[in-house]
């Protein structure tokens, strides 16, 4: 792989091997000294367009832990405020000998701009574009979903080279302006499992037909033959629309509870990118049940995006990670 830009482009083997690697960084966390000399005097750099804490902090760690140098730029209070261009931002970061550029923007395609356009010599990792995708979110929630149906090894790992062959996953709510969403559905149909959105009507995007996944508009129908259900966040801040009636309208019919909890087989988890809404999208009771794995998803980002810089910026060299 030269850049992680979306999970459409990655081929089952690639998105294994991610996950394996993801697994023997994780192994690595477990230590007491968790630092790696593996990015020594290589520099990454956080590129970040709009607000953000879980991804960034969680993509500073993973640089850190590998021993690279991260220099974090936020475009408020930057030059970007003044009228630099992307372009022009990207050249400066190469002059500064960038290696690796983690972008999040809010124009989807941004990131794929950055990486064909030359602007750069660096690896480009897609940290969130518009409405487009998030693929290392993707990663890590097929990571946790791997390891709680395969997690059988010494402190919860699973299997190497293990896919997720007929899981089934329902992703429930503003899919529309979920970029989220759509690199889960990639990435989950890649490695074996079904896949169900469930939403309203008004925040399905238009040509969900052609995307590798079933749809309903019945979230009670769905819930009980599901592994892992993943609720996503009302994006109200990029409504410019009555999307549904009310809140409580859209609590009523795709929020999960207590109630809808309890639908789940028992071996069911419940999923959320964060940060979330309490009480629309999700209810404290199901948010806090032992079921939800939301904290360890939290936990995993910082293993799968070391695996990603790791494979991005050095390769497959043997022995690196021991």
């Amino acid at each position: 792989m030269r850049h992680l830009l979306s999970t459409a482009d990655l081929s089952r083997a690639d998105a294994v091997g991610l996950l394996d690697t993801a697994e023997a960084m994780a192994a690595t966390q477990q230590r007491e000294i968790k630092k790696l000399p593996t990015l020594r005097g290589r520099t990454v750099v956080n590129l970040f367009y709009e607000d953000s804490t879980r991804t960034r902090i969680s993509f500073e760690a993973a640089a850190k832990r590998l021993s690279a140098d991260v220099i974090n730029f936020a475009a408020k209070g930057s030059s970007v405020s003044k009228g630099e261009s992307l372009k022009d931002t990207a050249a400066t970061l190469q002059a500064m000998g960038a290696d690796a550029v983690v972008i999040r923007h809010p124009a989807s395609g941004a990131p794929h701009r950055l990486a064909t356009a030359g602007w750069t010599a660096g690896a480009v990792l897609n940290a969130g574009d518009g409405t487009h995708e998030h693929p290392t979110q993707a990663l890590l929630d097929a990571f946790t979903l791997r390891r709680t149906l395969h997690g059988h090894l010494p402190g919860g790992g699973a299997r190497e080279g293990s896919d997720l062959t007929g899981a089934r996953v329902a992703v429930v709510g503003d899919v529309v302006h979920s970029r989220v969403a759509r690199s889960n559905v990639h990435l989950l149909h890649t490695l074996g499992a079904h896949v169900t959105l469930v939403a309203p009507p008004t925040l399905l995007p238009v040509g969900v037909g052609a995307w590798p996944c079933a749809t309903s508009f019945d979230l009670d129908a769905v819930l009980p033959e599901v592994d892992a259900v993943m609720m996503l966040r009302v994006q109200a801040e990029r409504m410019n629309a009555a999307f549904f009636p009310s809140e409580r309208e859209y609590s009523r019919r795709y929020g999960l509870d207590a109630r809808r909890l309890r639908a789940l087989p028992d071996h069911a988890v419940v999923m959320h990118p964060g940060p979330m809404n309490r009480g629309l999208e999700i209810s404290a009771d199901a948010a806090d049940s032992p079921r939800a794995v939301i904290l360890e998803q939290v936990t995993n980002g910082v293993a799968v995006r070391m695996a990603a810089l790791y494979l991005l910026l050095t390769g497959d060299d043997e022995g690196v990670v021991a």
